[in-house]
């Protein structure tokens, strides 16, 4: 096992340098340093010197790749890519460009992204979960029909009317919880417990529908059916075997899931503006700040490549004959 994610880890440093090769290109490529600076500058007829000095204020007036004009290591130390890019593989992210650290913003910015992502992750996983298994053990009746119906209802909704919706229902009508914004103290659970549940609500129809499938897969099986005749009850058969062989199809998309929830949710934090890690990445887009956006984008990277391998490792958790050569 050890030697399969040395091997693995291995792998993922090529993808880490290509996806950082095309991040750079999509950059500094499509939008030249000028055309940031002019961007930054914000105004319609803007001088060369001032373009020069903007320029030269955040390291943007070194060359793209190769610096011939430096001795040694500094050719290609001494450029864009190396300074802007390259050194984001040893955590230095640089500064945004109102100056402020992006390694510290980040660190700052995750708990209030774990506190909404982890519960709605946790709570949606069980509910999705046991209304599959509840839709399967009542399979080709009334109740499998009317809630196959529902999910497929429910993931046709846009998740942005749940949104818009809840905010208007419980926070506008009834006035249970405020309808936006965020206190890091112990009352930071009335600003989250509107999100947490938009963000339940919102994924059931989906994960619920696709849980019954795998369930009705397995339920199927040569093996259960052979636990039907030696007279097992029909709970027993679901959650002793149908349910555990589900688990390596669900693990899949969960485990895949865990290191995204650091990533914050893009919409849900900017509707209810927590400060989390997804509205940091929202505004840093509609500020055309270029550096949070490149180091977002190298995190969820290696956050997913992550996520592959602890999928894989979760394997063996579930089936002990699953071996890694």
């Amino acid at each position: 096992m050890l030697a399969y994610i040395v091997r693995r880890l291995l792998y993922a440093l090529p993808i880490l340098i290509g996806v950082n090769l095309l991040t750079f290109a999509l950059f500094f490529v499509v939008n030249t340093p000028d055309d940031m600076a002019r961007m930054q500058l914000g105004v319609k007829r803007v001088t060369p010197e001032a373009i020069a000095k903007w320029k030269a204020e955040r390291g943007y007036d070194k060359p793209l790749f190769w610096n011939s004009a430096a001795a040694g290591l500094g050719q290609a130390a001494d450029t864009i890519f190396f300074q802007k890019s390259a050194r984001m593989f040893v955590g230095d992210f640089g500064r945004a460009e109102d100056g402020r650290d992006i390694a510290k913003e980040i660190g700052g910015r995750m708990g209030p992204s774990l506190a909404i992502a982890l519960p709605t992750f946790i709570l949606g996983l069980f509910v999705t979960v046991a209304l599959a298994l509840l839709l399967a053990f009542f399979r080709a009746t009334y109740l499998d029909f009317w809630g196959v119906v529902l999910c497929v209802a429910m993931m046709s909704i846009s998740g942005l009317f749940y949104i818009i919706g809840g905010q208007w229902l419980i926070s506008k009508v009834w006035r249970l919880v405020p309808i936006s914004g965020y206190v890091a103290s112990l009352d930071a659970w009335r600003f989250l417990i509107l999100p947490v549940v938009i963000g339940v609500v919102s994924g059931i129809g989906s994960s619920a529908r696709w849980y019954r499938t795998i369930f009705l897969e397995e339920m199927g099986k040569d093996y259960v059916r052979t636990a039907r005749a030696k007279g097992l009850p029909e709970t027993a058969v679901m959650f002793r075997h149908v349910l555990r062989n589900a688990l390596i199809p669900i693990l899949t998309g969960v485990v895949v899931v865990i290191p995204l929830l650091f990533m914050g949710s893009l919409l849900t934090e900017s509707f209810f503006g927590i400060p989390g890690l997804g509205s940091y990445t929202i505004d840093a887009i509609n500020a055309q700040d270029f550096a949070v956006v490149r180091s977002m984008v190298f995190i969820g990277s290696v956050l997913y490549i992550v996520g592959l391998i602890l999928t894989d490792i979760s394997y063996t958790l579930v089936d002990p004959r699953i071996r890694f050569d």
